[in-house]
């Protein structure tokens, strides 16, 4: 596939300190099949005031298989660009890149019928940000407990081929999008949702598998970690925003 380096950002590094000039890469070329997977197994996973649910079947084996070989063709780094945790919570490598519009708009298609359309008050933009943080996991390595951030909508503008944000809209769900697990031979590494340091709801990696939860600063939102990866494949997994209006319907 096509790539470029659209953009950079100070990044972070999982121990701490920053590297200046992180690549965020820029796909020109899709990964999806037309055909979309049989989306199902709709489980609602919300606790309390938590909200969460998950999705089996939003890509394929062969989608993953694509994606998998992609990232590691831009290559992950320790670097996250534009993001800020603190020293020790984030245990991977990572690669940020521009997902191609069509293919954001087909795997929007793909979640549409599970994704709610209201969200507190909030109309769905029925969008995907185009900007997909993928992350992989080797073996000892984990995200400690930490809430997701909110972000704008990141796009490529057809016109100044520049990063740019969508001016109205916010994100309110985190899209986990697993790539592979156990069947690929990942030991471990489950997502796990927490509730005062106690492990509510225990998510297990799985090709196709999209976990959906609340985020930002918000009592709905989840506070969740990735467990420690066990001796077997490397985990891999992607950050998607989904986009909902800025301001409350009347």
């Amino acid at each position: 596939m096509a790539v470029e380096v659209v953009a950079t950002d100070l990044g972070s590094l999982p121990e701490g300190g920053f590297e200046e000039h992180t690549p965020i890469f820029r796909s020109s070329e899709g990964f999806l099949g037309v055909e979309a997977p049989d989306a199902h197994g709709y489980v609602d996973l919300s606790f309390g005031k938590k909200f969460a649910f998950q999705v089996d079947g939003v890509i394929s084996l062969k989608e993953s298989e694509r994606l998998m070989i992609f990232t590691e063709e831009m290559g992950f780094r320790d670097a996250a660009p534009g993001i800020q945790t603190p020293p020790g919570m984030r245990q991977n490598t990572t690669v940020h890149w521009m997902v191609h519009p069509r293919d954001a708009d087909l795997l929007y298609s793909r979640i549409a019928p599970f994704v709610p359309n209201v969200l507190e008050g909030r109309d769905c933009m029925h969008k995907l940000s185009h900007r997909f943080n993928t992350y992989r996991y080797k073996p000892g390595q984990q995200f400690r407990p930490h809430l997701d951030g909110d972000w704008p909508g990141y796009y490529v503008s057809p016109k100044s081929q520049q990063l740019e944000y969508w001016k109205t809209g916010r994100s309110m769900l985190s899209m986990l999008l697993y790539l592979n697990g156990q069947e690929q031979g990942v030991e471990g590494g489950d997502t796990l949702l927490l509730e005062k340091g106690m492990v509510v709801q225990r998510i297990k990696p799985h090709c196709g598998r999209a976990l959906f939860f609340r985020h930002g600063i918000h009592p709905m939102s989840v506070l969740h970690a990735g467990d420690i990866l066990g001796n077997g494949a490397a985990k891999y997994v992607i950050r998607i925003n989904v986009m909902y209006q800025s301001a409350a319907i009347d």
